[in-house]
């Protein structure tokens, strides 16, 4: 029976587990979100965060307790230069757990495990739109209230609208011209027609006038001869 017993053996043996929590804290320090099993991620958690507490004050002390603990001198400027200013008004809780489900290949069940300073995201502002249920009855009236024109407004309107209807009045009266010329100009062509027609007639008659007097001397000769 394990009582009183802390932490997890995840399986392995004392030198193979402090490797394998070297590695995953290295890994959380420089990407700032790994996935990883639950158990790990738990253990892990108790792992680093005493880290980042030390790593709040940076001296040369603290340096070589975070250097024998993570083994990686990149990790070791990245949690002093970048993750612990970070993480200084935070009295504690620098890693969050997110359970994801099961794996596909063994059924173990996967975990996030993030910083939370680095993976913080501000909830979205719900719309104080009203939704309206079908059950609900529905009011014939609008949403908003009917908006109040300011007297200027109606002045512009009516100036507008006198404009409008003085550029139709100019419209029509420009039609109504064109059409008056257009009927003279059609009456002084048939007057025009007219008066040719007549002056054909004219010639016409007088031609068959001038060709009816010689016959009529031809017959007076005649007669004479006779």
């Amino acid at each position: 029976m394990r009582h009183q017993v802390k932490g997890r053996k995840l399986g392995r043996t004392t030198a193979h587990r402090k490797a394998t929590m070297r590695a995953l804290s290295s890994a959380l320090i420089k990407e700032h979100r790994i996935v990883t099993t639950v158990s790990k991620a738990k253990e892990l958690r108790g792992f680093i965060e005493p880290l980042i507490t030390r790593a709040k004050v940076d001296n040369s002390l603290n340096r070589k307790k975070v250097f024998s603990a993570l083994q990686d001198k990149r990790a070791v400027h990245d949690l002093f230069g970048e993750v612990a200013p970070a993480s200084v008004d935070r009295p504690g809780g620098y890693t969050r757990v997110l359970k994801l489900g099961f794996r596909q290949g063994d059924s173990a069940e996967l975990a996030v495990i993030e910083l939370v300073d680095f993976n913080d995201v501000k909830p979205e502002k719900r719309s104080t739109k009203k939704r309206r249920t079908r059950r609900a009855g529905r009011s014939n009236k609008p949403d908003t209230a009917p908006v109040t024109e300011k007297p200027e407004e109606k002045e512009m309107e009516s100036k507008e609208a006198e404009k409008a209807d003085s550029g139709q009045t100019e419209e029509i009266e420009k039609s109504t011209t064109e059409e008056v010329s257009a009927e003279e100009a059609e009456k002084s062509e048939t007057a025009e027609g007219a008066a040719e027609v007549k002056e054909e007639k004219k010639n016409v008659s007088g031609n068959q006038q001038e060709s009816d007097e010689p016959e009529e001397e031809s017959d007076k000769d005649k007669e004479d001869s006779i």
